[in-house]
């Protein structure tokens, strides 16, 4: 790895003009659960925010018991019931994983919905006040932060030249929308950790798997996997959460401390996810720039044009539809408010 510095100053700027003093802040240690360990934006942006940045501006005064789930050995599908139980104080984890508890909080990262990381962050701010009157009414926890990985893609250790080649492959998914995409294309699906992932590739459990370009180069799916096929699947969107009884009863100065560093955060991740993005296929292509990654030399899969539309059709028809069956039409219909006019799409009512 060649990037060793702490990623865009970890918002110095908006932590610096809080209102509350650090004079004014009790003397508190926060108990953290962070993302993946070898994601970069947990290792350059996630991780030094929290050890290192809050203890600073606070003057000392905010530190934190940080670890990282897969240190911990956690379910990550798990995360936001065990923070909202009082576990954590805060966690870090893949949205589109809670889907299976309530499928609002996949609205803003459905697969295939948007390709531009500005368009993926306008529709997660749209949808934002949703997930987040769900998580307070239903999980007991506070959404605080949103941001981004690379774009997902299909990793394969088996060949894959385009679209029609799923057919008949084992496909490892991480949310419904993925599951809807894949299945549509004739591919079965099989849902398993991040952290399992590896082994099943090298064995033949699954033909292929979805994470995001950066994502499976850091974690060494290079290793496993010869065909990189940039579809476009959705970001992996992450949260940061907080157990909603202990932010209630911090103090104000508290509370406000927290919120402005991690508005300043969430700045930084997705300034992050950008760069991961830009990155991400020329780092598993063996081309510049790749400052973040390990440059190797995967088969590159190009989406052609008469993919993209087919890919934009499925999307459209099937998975739209099949999240707002799962979510119901008055959800469908509040997505059709905010995030649709976002991107420019429809749920057709009738159709749920």
């Amino acid at each position: 790895m060649k990037c060793r510095t702490t990623a865009f100053a970890l918002a110095t700027v908006l932590l610096a003009s809080t209102a509350a003093s650090a004079a004014e802040l009790p003397s508190v240690k926060v108990k953290v659960i962070g993302n993946h360990s070898n994601l970069m934006q947990t290792k350059l942006v996630e991780m030094p925010f929290w050890t290192q940045t809050i203890t600073k501006e606070s003057g000392g005064k905010v530190t934190a018991d940080y670890n990282n789930q897969n240190v911990l050995g956690l379910d990550e599908f798990q995360l936001l019931r065990l923070t909202g139980s009082g576990v954590t104080d805060f966690s870090v984890g893949d949205i589109a994983k809670m889907a299976g508890d309530d499928p609002i909080f996949e609205g803003c990262d459905l697969a295939g919905l948007t390709t531009e990381v500005e368009k993926a962050r306008a529709a997660c701010d749209a949808w934002k006040p949703v997930m987040d009157d769900r998580m307070q009414k239903r999980f007991n926890t506070k959404l605080l932060t949103l941001g981004n990985n690379a774009p997902l893609s299909l990793w394969c250790n088996a060949p894959v030249n385009k679209l029609a080649d799923i057919r008949g492959k084992k496909v490892r998914v991480f949310s419904s929308s993925q599951v809807d995409f894949i299945t549509a294309l004739g591919g079965t699906t099989v849902t398993m950790n991040f952290t399992e992932v590896v082994p099943a590739l090298q064995r033949g459990v699954v033909d292929c798997a979805v994470t995001s370009t950066m994502g499976g180069n850091t974690a060494n799916w290079t290793e496993v996997s010869t065909n990189l096929f940039p579809v476009g699947l959705g970001w992996s969107i992450y949260y940061t959460a907080a157990n909603l009884d202990a932010w209630k009863k911090y103090p104000e100065p508290l509370r406000e401390f927290l919120a402005k560093a991690t508005a300043g955060l969430e700045n930084d991740f997705w300034k992050f996810g950008q760069k991961m993005t830009d990155e991400g296929v020329a780092c598993n292509t063996n081309k510049d720039p790749c400052t973040i990654g390990k440059k190797v030399s995967m088969k590159l899969i190009e989406l052609t044009p008469e993919q993209a539309k087919e890919k934009a059709q499925l999307m459209e028809k099937t998975v739209l539809v099949g999240w707002g069956k799962r979510c119901g039409k008055d959800c469908a219909a509040k997505w059709n408010d905010t995030v649709g006019k976002v991107v420019g799409m429809t749920i057709p009512l009738d159709r749920l």
